[in-house]
């Protein structure tokens, strides 16, 4: 069906929204029997890259020689690093350091949320070691008092770490409390629910499967709509100095 160059997806100088009808299918060297949907990359001005991989069973993800966390949507995937295996499934996520050797495979078809990052490292902090977990499995805390919005940390608050990656759980009609501005940039993938994400000066209703990227001080607002809860993953840079 034609919509007649009707798209929800906006692309503005500090702020991006990428919808399900305007995704594109590409292949990354390395990747078989699988495809990616590029959300952010450089090329959009972030310093990451964040794609979704949709993978057939037996399906592979490319080589990366930076820091990679994974994030299982849908399916099975299997991790190998070094010379251990570790097998994850849907809402499993993993987080694979620089340095080390690595290949991930779909034991059965999959979707995937893939964010990679040149790691910028601390004099005199080690890196971490990989980290493996399940979201669900974390308590969730609510964000400035509030018992409608619920965070989940997913990778350690560490200086070791140049990134985090939550998720955030909205009951209907639970909101942020503030407008945030702030240096960090974000990418965010919807995975329940819906409402509306004040980007800048733009105002965006959202629903489960969108993408959206805020640029540095971009102002940022969310609030769940609906009869469901809202809940989406959520990255950040973190911990290095406004000047690095």
């Amino acid at each position: 069906m034609h919509h007649l160059g009707l798209t929800r997806s906006v692309r503005k100088p500090n702020h991006a929204l990428h919808t399900p009808d305007a995704f594109i299918r590409t292949q990354i060297p390395g990747m078989t029997k699988a495809a990616a949907i590029v959300h952010a990359s450089p090329a959009l001005g972030a310093a990451f890259t964040q794609y979704t991989a949709e993978m057939e069973a037996g399906g592979t993800l490319g080589a990366c020689a930076h820091q990679r966390f994974v994030y299982i949507l849908e399916g099975q995937l299997e991790l190998e690093y070094g010379s251990t295996v570790r097998v994850i499934t849907k809402d499993d996520f993993a987080y694979l350091p620089e340095g080390i050797s690595r290949r991930a495979v779909a034991t059965k078809s999959a979707r995937v949320a893939v964010i990679e990052k040149p790691y910028f490292a601390l004099e005199g902090v080690a890196a971490s070691e990989p980290i493996f977990g399940s979201e669900p499995a974390i308590a969730g805390q609510p964000l400035m008092g509030d018992p409608g919005l619920m965070v989940r940390t997913l990778l350690p608050d560490r200086m070791a770490f140049d990134f985090a990656v939550n998720t955030m759980s909205y009951q209907p009609g639970a909101a942020l409390s503030m407008v945030e501005v702030h240096m960090m940039e974000h990418g965010l993938l919807m995975l329940e629910g819906g409402g509306i994400y004040r980007l800048d000066d733009d105002w965006y209703p959202v629903t489960a499967g969108d993408f959206i990227w805020m640029g540095p001080y971009c102002p940022q607002w969310f609030g769940a709509i609906g009869k469901t809860p809202a809940k989406y993953l959520i990255y950040k840079d973190w911990n290095r100095h406004p000047l690095s």
